[in-house]
């Protein structure tokens, strides 16, 4: 990899026979969300599909057809509908049970992943019957199958002239129908298959990130409570005792400082890797194609040449005039990866996740039970290992 010794920032480990490369300088990290026909998300263990493919997983072309198809779906004005209720009503109009059975089903795969992927991988071994691959392609049907049925349902009301663009499913289709006619070919819509991923996908990092960014506010508050206190002020300032609204919420700012300073320091997804699809000049490196890169969102979040000495500590004042402000207009903060492939769920999260903490505010106040031990671990997403058991006082 070009003649460069690596050390300190500059760094690489050995992935079985590939080399992984830890990119830390913000500039560097911009060009590699920036570029990404060269910069690729990466195609790994085939048990990943099983769990959510959609948006996430897609390249070039097919990627693009997915989001100009979705991306009505994530409007803010569309968003604003959907404030009062959480994801599975938002995402697909359906009832709470029908939703719960699939939250349940794509949880205990995640499970059976996160134990795929600790054990050492070897090709085609996803293939074998065993007991765990047995119950996660049946898993997969479950979940293929629930979805189905709450698209051939919908599908069948849109034929018959019934309008929903309620939720997140209904304008996903509606967005489809209308592209496939404008094109007059199915080709540029996507097939059902394509739809039930996009919807696992709703699913899975809809609730998983979100839990996430949830339970570590509620840890983090519960530990300084000089800022829950003036987070709740807030909020009772602006709703009083009334339900939150889309435009009130539009209002938090210190909740807002308060998430963002939450998701700094335990950003959701610990590291983003990318893998070169091509040879590439990164800054000073030279890099072969096939190589992976890794961002170290956690490290970066964390480090004090960037963010000052109180680095390590929960500060949301950091962030009282904006992101770009606290970052001084640098990729340093990146819960939501960034550039043309930023999570396109990123509005909606913030908003569940203030809708959310309100709605707690309102209602609670909340500290931290004697039994919780401080562990933070990367379960596909950052969560604390022993739970967050709280004590919730009502108001």
């Amino acid at each position: 990899m070009g003649n460069h010794l690596f050390s300190g920032k500059k760094s690489f480990i050995w992935l079985g026979p590939k080399p992984l490369v830890f990119i830390m300088d913000p500039d560097l990290i911009k060009e590699v969300f920036t570029k990404t026909y060269i910069y690729q998300k990466t195609k790994t263990n085939p048990l990943t599909k099983l769990l959510a493919q959609g948006l996430v997983r897609e390249e070039g072309d097919k990627w693009a057809k997915h989001r100009k198809i979705i991306n009505p779906a994530f409007h803010l004005e569309k968003l604003k509908q959907l404030t009062s209720d959480v994801i599975s009503r938002t995402a697909f109009g359906s009832s709470y049970e029908e939703g719960r059975r699939i939250f349940e089903l794509q949880t205990e795969q995640a499970q059976y992943f996160i134990e795929a992927v600790r054990s050492v991988y070897i090709p085609g071994w996803s293939f074998l019957p065993t007991k765990r691959n047995r119950r996660m392609k049946e898993i997969e049907k479950h979940v293929q199958a629930a979805i189905r049925g709450i698209i051939d349902k919908r599908v069948k009301a849109m034929k018959g002239g019934e309008v929903n663009n309620e939720d997140l499913l209904g304008i996903l289709l509606e967005s489809n129908f209308k592209e496939i006619e404008q094109h007059g070919d199915k080709d540029f819509g996507l097939s059902i298959e394509e739809v039930i991923e996009e919807c696992k996908l709703f699913y899975f990092a809809g609730q998983e990130t979100t839990s996430a960014l949830l339970v570590w506010t509620l840890i983090l508050l519960s530990r300084y409570q000089d800022w829950q206190t003036r987070a709740r002020e807030e909020v009772l300032q602006v709703f009083g005792s009334r339900k939150p609204d889309f435009d009130g919420l539009n209002h938090l700012k210190v909740v807002t400082m308060i998430l963002y300073e939450s998701l700094r320091l335990y950003p959701p997804v610990m590291t983003v890797t990318r893998r070169l699809n091509e040879d590439a000049v990164l800054g000073d490196i030279s890099l072969p194609e096939g190589v992976l890169l890794s961002l170290p969102v956690v490290l970066l979040h964390h480090d004090e040449e960037i963010w000052g000495e109180d680095a390590k500590k929960f500060n949301p004042e950091r962030f009282r005039e904006g992101v770009s402000s606290a970052t001084k207009g640098q990729v340093t903060f990146f819960p939501f990866t960034w550039g043309p492939r930023i999570c396109i769920g990123q509005n909606f999260a913030m908003l569940e996740a203030k809708m959310a903490m309100a709605m707690i505010l309102q209602r609670f106040s909340f500290e931290l039970s004697p039994s919780y031990t401080h562990a933070p671990h990367s379960v596909i997403t950052t969560q604390p290992q022993y739970g967050a058991p709280l004590i919730l006082h009502k108001l």
